[in-house]
């Protein structure tokens, strides 16, 4: 008991920053897609169940637009008792701004030991997050400062020129598709952070760019899953009903076996 109670100690709180200020323009239709419902449940809440559920994770910051925070603080954090969800803070214009005022609200509202931690950056639009994930991304982020959940690609890719020509065929054993969380070192994904902003560049698409860009640090890859789709068009709806229809199905199978 006194060993696991010194492990505690000596583990390094972790924030969990969740993005939900986009506007889904590609999934069509006047509802935001972080708001569409999963079987009778907001995508959105799947992402903060998981973090709220997870041992490993101590707080919870949730980045919404400036007309949602209201919503999201009743009929999500409070509705399902998101308890390690108690900052709610609004977006930007872009995916990145919208992260940099997460990091900030760690940087400036929170506890030395936050500051001190990893921190955790997901797009809400992600409700297939697990334990395993969470986990796997920890200990790479404890060893290496930076990792994101990623998996192989199966499809052959093409680079192609400015006229939709191919311009030459990578080897398929050395991409992956990226996902999140991307997990960091809070100080050094500050740091990067705070340089790409005072750089003036907008170009930057995930969070792990940023760091490759702004430090000398190497991004590691973990093994996310295929399961961990990224909900951005009406057809990733059908898939994401599949997918909790199948947990489902296995949660009722496990129980009668008890």
């Amino acid at each position: 008991m006194r060993e696991e109670e010194n492990k505690d100690k000596l583990r390094r709180r972790c924030t969990a920053v969740v993005l939900a200020a986009g506007q889904g323009k590609r999934m069509g239709g006047k509802v935001q897609k972080q708001y569409l419902e999963l079987h009778g449940k907001p995508i959105l809440y799947y992402s903060l169940a998981a973090f709220q559920n997870s041992p490993l994770i101590d707080s919870i910051i949730l980045v919404t637009g400036p007309e949602q925070m209201a919503w999201c603080k009743e009929e999500l954090v409070h509705k399902y008792n998101l308890t390690k969800a108690d900052t709610i803070t609004t977006g930007g214009a872009e995916r990145y701004t919208s992260v940099w005022n997460g990091l900030q609200v760690i940087e400036e509202d929170m506890t030395q030991a936050d500051r001190e931690g990893i921190v955790f950056i997901h797009d809400g639009v992600r409700p297939f997050i697990d334990e395993g994930i969470l986990a796997r991304t920890l200990e790479a982020a404890s060893e290496y400062k930076a990792c994101v959940a990623a998996m192989p690609v199966k499809e052959t890719i093409k680079l192609a020129d400015e006229n939709d020509f191919v311009e030459s065929t990578p080897a398929r054993n050395r991409l992956w598709g990226i996902q999140t969380p991307q997990v960091f070192d809070f100080p050094l994904v500050f740091g990067a952070y705070r340089a790409a902003i005072e750089s003036g560049r907008t170009d930057m698409t995930d969070d792990a760019m940023i760091v490759e860009n702004f430090t000398d640090v190497k991004v590691k890859l973990v093994e996310g899953s295929y399961e961990n789709i990224k909900i951005t068009t009406p057809g990733d709806l059908g898939i994401a009903e599949a997918f909790l229809e199948k947990q489902k199905n296995l949660k009722k199978a496990v129980d009668m076996e008890k």
